[in-house]
């Protein structure tokens, strides 16, 4: 059984998913604001692998990164940052990598030691599933969860694709662009969703753009999770702050009001 289950089976419960990157803007700060953000009501944690060409990710995680990478920050240190993470807090641990890290650090070592660290699962944007049966097999022999993406523009049959491919839960693009804090969202997200629903059972969580409550509520009526990230990034400091507090319990509380 998939390790996000506990999540999304608490009947009525939305769930509320950050991203962080990993030394960004210190892995002490990585550390500390991850313990925050699972005390303050975050169900699962998505750490971002700093990678030099991060084809899905806008000016906010680009800079985190390029910031991570200045600083050291390798696979092999996520991996450690990662299992001392474990070491604190139960939550489920997500990686958002690219697959060029993986590849370089050998598919099933990589997973071996994701799974090792205490992670759950992994998101890697730029490997669609016509090409990810390799990581696949690598992932689910160690029973890691392997999370693919949709966009607003996927066509019935990769959302087909996807639905079959995908375990523990489907990550949709709320936009057609990269990462970054939006003030609104688009007007078809609802029609996307309901597309999505018709073709799979596993829980829909939406990101790309979400940075408010009311945005955050918007979507959880109509999915299983929000996922926010440059936003957090965007109020992350040496340790957590007290406007990142507000932002996360604000969220929490819209999506408990559903």
């Amino acid at each position: 059984m998939s390790q996000f289950s506990d999540v999304f089976n608490r009947t009525g419960h939305k769930a509320l998913i950050a991203y962080l990157t990993v030394g960004y803007p210190s892995l002490n700060a990585t550390l500390e604001t991850a313990v925050a953000l699972a005390e303050w009501g975050c169900d699962i944690l998505e750490l971002g692998i700093p990678f030099s060409d991060p084809l899905a990710d806008g000016a906010t995680i680009q800079e985190a990164s390029f910031q991570a990478l200045k600083q050291g920050v390798t696979p092999t240190i996520c991996l450690e940052v990662a299992a001392k993470l474990r070491q604190r807090i139960d939550v489920p641990l997500v990686f958002m990598t690219y697959y060029n890290p993986v590849f370089s650090f050998g598919l099933e070592k990589f997973c071996q030691s994701s799974v090792a660290a205490g992670i759950n699962g992994l998101i890697v944007p730029d490997l669609p599933p016509e090409e990810g049966a390799d990581l696949e097999r690598a992932a689910w022999q160690e029973g890691l969860d392997i999370i693919y993406l949709l966009t607003p523009t996927s066509g019935e049959e990769r959302i087909h694709l996807v639905a079959e491919r995908s375990r523990g839960f489907i990550y949709l693009v709320s936009l057609t662009g990269v990462t970054g804090v939006r003030e609104t969202l688009p007007f078809e997200l609802e029609n996307f969703v309901s597309l999505v629903r018709r073709e799979t059972a596993l829980p829909l969580c939406v990101g790309f753009g979400i940075s408010t409550p009311e945005q955050a509520q918007r979507v959880a009526h109509i999915a299983d999770g929000v996922i926010v990230g440059s936003r957090i990034l965007q109020l992350m400091k040496e340790h957590p702050t007290p406007e990142l507090k507000a932002l996360v319990t604000g969220l929490r509380d819209a999506l408990d009001s559903c």
